[in-house]
């Protein structure tokens, strides 16, 4: 069961209904997922030089919302992003909007998406910046979450921030106090000010419940306990994929849909059975509209600032532990060399190995053809 297997069952139902009022982005994901790994992808064929069995492979969609692609994409982000960890102490810091401001949010979120996730970003470097805390600048990568694991619009910001900050000089390292990043209270009603204030100016018209100011505004700043390599791994399941994978689909049938999903409180799985409208439902309030991007890099993590990483993280390595200036790296010596990658086996006899013969062309066009179409 897939969630592709879900939209093709319950999609033309959907689009009947709802076609009217559905953003473009909803059409084209449910179109892409449902010609997913389809010959209507168009794909190749492969045979085997020892059995002859012949074998179709089918394109991928590449549509970002779609849980069966950017496998690849995934482990490639974590790789580079891995590269970029300095050998301090990690604090995972989440922001999260009340549930009073979900329904504006998700009426604009084209508008206040961007909003949340720099306003999160502009208070956590507001307090880091005073110096009775940390006294200088933070990094920090950012990954927007629009979803519960029951897949309820709830947007949210995680954040992955190191313990430390770069001072004014642009030089000295401020390590941060032991468990303590910034004060959460303080944070928390920086956050909730800033992003109050900066709603009313970019939708002037919107009224805001006065509940907002009454009611807490969960944000909390934890150490990584066991390494921000887990907590990397944990956001990029995401980086790439909507809120739900594939493998949590237990069962379609011709009128409701079963997945499973952990039970944060009781650390424990559950499940939930929907009607298969409502499930596509909440599966596409979490597909963004188009261009906007739920990664986003701040202070000296940014792009632009790589050469101060490289300039931290020799700075904050012990010198026994770096190689010397004219070796190759560790890995270089045990890298493959350059060439075309081997030919799989036969899944058939096991004996022999797939070898391409054909094409096959697709009739399905994709988000980025879309794209390319348009005219200037």
């Amino acid at each position: 069961m897939t969630v592709a297997a879900v939209v093709r069952e319950f999609g033309p139902a959907y689009v009947a209904r709802f076609g009217a009022t559905m953003p473009p982005g909803h059409r084209r994901a449910l179109e892409d997922l449902a010609a997913c790994r389809t010959a209507a992808m168009g794909g190749h064929v492969t045979q085997c030089d020892a059995c002859g069995h012949e074998h179709f492979v089918y394109h991928s969609c590449r549509n970002r919302s779609c849980p069966s692609c950017h496998g690849a994409s995934t482990r490639a982000w974590l790789a580079a992003r891995a590269t970029e960890l300095l050998p301090v102490p990690y604090f995972h810091v989440v922001f999260t909007l009340p549930a009073d401001l979900r329904a504006i949010v998700r009426t604009h979120q084209r508008v206040l998406l961007p909003v949340l996730l720099q306003t999160a970003a502009a208070s956590l470097q507001a307090l880091a910046a005073d110096p009775h805390h940390l006294g200088g600048t933070v990094g920090m990568l950012a990954v927007l979450h629009t979803w519960t694991r029951t897949l309820v619009y709830h947007p949210h910001v995680h954040c992955l921030v190191p313990g430390g900050a770069l001072a004014p000089d642009g030089v000295t390292w401020r390590p941060a106090r032991g468990q303590y990043l910034v004060p959460v209270r303080a944070l928390s009603a920086g956050f909730r000010a800033r992003f109050l204030l900066r709603l009313k100016r970019v939708l002037p018209a919107v009224v805001v419940p006065a509940t907002v100011w009454t009611t807490p505004w969960v944000v909390y700043a934890k150490p990584t306990v066991q390494g921000a390599a887990l907590v990397l791994r944990y956001l990029a399941r995401y980086v790439h994929r909507a809120a739900i994978t594939d493998a949590r689909i237990l069962r379609v049938d011709a009128a409701t849909v079963t997945f499973r999903y952990q039970d944060a409180r009781a650390r424990a799985w559950r499940t939930m059975t929907l009607p298969g409208e409502e499930f596509l439902r909440r599966f596409l309030q979490h597909v963004l509209p188009r261009g906007l991007h739920k990664v986003r890099y701040y202070g000296w993590w940014r792009p632009q600032a790589a050469a101060v990483r490289v300039r931290l993280h020799q700075q904050l390595t012990a010198p026994a532990s770096r190689p010397p200036p004219g070796d190759p790296p560790p890995d270089a010596a045990a890298a493959p060399a350059p060439g075309c990658p081997p030919c799989p086996p036969c899944p058939h006899c096991g004996a022999g190995h797939l070898i391409r013969t054909r094409r096959l062309l697709r009739t399905h066009t994709v988000a980025s053809d879309r794209t390319r179409a348009r005219p200037p």
